[in-house]
């Protein structure tokens, strides 16, 4: 389960350094008006529920497979 968990954050991690590497113009504009702080808390916010729901899954999946494995 480690192996998922590692191989999740690593595409996140490739996943930013992408979203880094392009220069865009409406970012530039965004942070001029301030409004780029929205878009970093709600894609923050985002990326925090879905590693939550991605970690609650993986627990309710290994109770489910440890039962499977006592009942063989």
């Amino acid at each position: 389960m480690k192996n998922k968990t590692l191989i999740f954050s690593l595409l996140f991690v490739i996943m930013n350094l992408a979203a880094q590497a392009q220069n865009i113009e409406m970012a530039d504009t965004m942070r001029s008006n301030g409004k780029i702080f929205v878009v970093v808390v709600v894609a923050a916010v985002v990326s925090i529920v879905l590693s939550i729901y991605m970690i609650s899954i993986d627990k309710k999946v290994s109770k489910l497979e440890k039962k499977v494995n006592e009942t063989k």
